[in-house]
């Protein structure tokens, strides 16, 4: 169904025309490919649309935003969204009441709103936990205004209408975490059993992924469907190496070997160097990274994925290292045809027309040898 084909009823969409600077077409193609990438149907779509256009929307959910020990890589990467942008989704989507690096405020005052926030908004407010979590010696590794990272987790929780984990550090631990990990720092769900705390990991995440949860949340007052691991099913359900456009060259067998070689000008596969894309679920390939567009994420660029949306692989298995493979894994050794040919001096043409002569030439004497036979039979059955 076309965008333009949509059933919105008497909806005005002006609101977003002047608010957003774009066009209702535009503004439901948007709507529609979100929805889409979350398996939803057409009218999904529409409720989305409707969600973000609404002038006078009911009142939009708090948002109180914690960070632990990060680089604040999740929030850099969600300041250069484009779809919504950053401003209307703080501005129009949801109230962000408590963010330690985007307040504008400071000291006391700020926390005395977060706590304020958190209390009256028991049960409504969602919770965002970038960064990760030291629990050795009581957390003291991590504080904000004089409370561990640890506190502060846990308190917000206590009342939080759902809790993400924005990033790998905040879903599994991140690079804090890798051995020997002095500070035994932890993901978000690590330090709050019983919670479900929805994982969006990443370093950086895709902001789309983080602003795709949310707009389903704001509209559908829900989450959406999660795998085993609490990660969007729409984001994180396929392997990078499924989708990855150097997959061709994976089975053909054509790959990198050494940064600059002449696979690696070609964009040959880089499993060779240590890509993990064949055991890391992303949907990097397909969505990249804000919009630009040409290849804008690690493989593109040329880089192999390190796995740093799965626990585990990221930042504990070694960067060069063979990915484990869950769907076919290529031989060691490949046969060379064209390149032996072309050593010895023995064009592809050549080589054809040579193995059709000798194809002709294998087949006639196999054919002489069969009528040989047949007459030898025959005469054989005549002499008895």
């Amino acid at each position: 169904m076309a965008d333009h084909d949509i059933d919105t009823g008497d909806f005005d969409f002006s609101f977003i025309e002047k608010r957003l600077g774009v066009t209702r077409r535009t503004f439901l193609k948007f709507c529609t490919g979100v929805a889409a990438s979350l398996g939803l149907s057409t009218q999904a779509a529409v409720a989305m649309a409707k969600t973000i256009a609404d002038p006078k929307p009911k009142k939009r959910p708090p948002v109180i935003w914690l960070h632990g020990q990060e680089c604040t890589g999740p929030s850099e990467s969600l300041l250069r969204s484009e779809q919504p942008s950053l401003e209307h989704l703080i501005l129009d989507l949801i109230s962000l009441d408590y963010h330690q690096t985007l307040d504008t405020g400071a000291g006391h005052k700020v926390e005395e709103m977060k706590k304020k926030s958190m209390e009256e908004n028991k049960g409504k407010y969602l919770l965002v936990v970038e960064g990760a979590i030291p629990v050795k010696d009581g957390g003291i590794y991590c504080k904000i205004a004089g409370e561990t990272m640890l506190h502060a987790t846990k308190e917000a929780a206590e009342h939080a209408a759902a809790i993400v984990a924005f990033g790998s550090c905040a879903s599994w631990g991140g690079v804090q975490s890798a051995y020997p990990n002095p500070t035994e720092a932890r993901g978000a769900q690590a330090v709050l059993p019983g919670k479900t705390v929805v994982n969006i990991p990443g370093c950086p995440p895709n902001p789309a992924n983080f602003l795709g949860t949310v707009l389903y949340f704001v509209t559908f007052g829900q989450l959406p469907p999660l795998d085993e691991q609490n990660r969007p099913k729409w984001a994180y359900g396929r392997l990078i190496h499924e989708n990855c456009y150097r997959r061709p060259h994976f089975d053909a067998g054509r790959f990198a070997t050494e940064f600059g070689d002449e696979g690696h000008r070609k964009g040959w596969c880089l499993y060779k160097l240590g890509c993990k894309g064949p055991e890391t679920y992303n949907n990097c390939p397909s969505l990249e990274f804000n919009n630009v567009g040409g290849g804008v994420w690690p493989v593109g660029v040329g880089h192999p994925c390190f796995g740093c949306s799965e626990q585990g692989i990221g930042f504990n298995k070694p960067m060069f290292a063979l990915a484990d493979v869950k769907t076919h894994t290529p031989p060691n050794a490949f046969p060379e045809v064209a390149d032996r040919e072309q050593k010895q001096g023995i064009s592809p043409t050549a080589a054809a027309v040579g193995g059709a002569a000798a194809g002709a030439a294998v087949g006639a004497a196999l054919m002489a040898g069969k009528k040989l036979g047949g007459s030898s039979d025959s005469s054989d059955s005549q002499d008895a």
